[in-house]
C-alpha cells in the first residue's frame, strides 16, 4: 500500500499511528495502529475504508465530546 499521510501521536507507553494509505486497486483507507510498550510489546491495526469514514468521524467526535481532556 502507498502511504499518503502519516501522523504519530504519543501518549504514555502507547504510540498511535494514523495513516492514510492507497491499496493496489486505488481505494484509499484510514489505518490506525496502536503500539504498546511492554514485554512482549503489542501492536494492533484497524483499517477503515471510504464508506465508513464519515460515520466513524461523527461517532468519534460525539464520543470524545463527552470526555474532558486532561491538562
Amino acid at each position: 500500500a502507498n502511504d499518503l499521510y502519516s501522523r504519530v501521536v504519543k501518549s504514555g507507553r502507547n504510540t498511535y499511528f494514523v495513516d492514510v494509505k492507497e491499496a493496489k486497486n486505488g481505494n484509499k483507507y484510514l489505518a490506525i495502529t496502536e503500539s504498546q510498550a511492554g514485554d512482549p510489546p503489542r501492536k494492533s491495526t484497524i483499517r477503515i475504508f471510504g464508506e465508513a469514514i464519515g460515520k466513524l468521524r461523527d461517532a468519534v467526535a460525539e464520543a470524545s465530546a463527552t470526555i474532558p481532556e486532561r491538562q
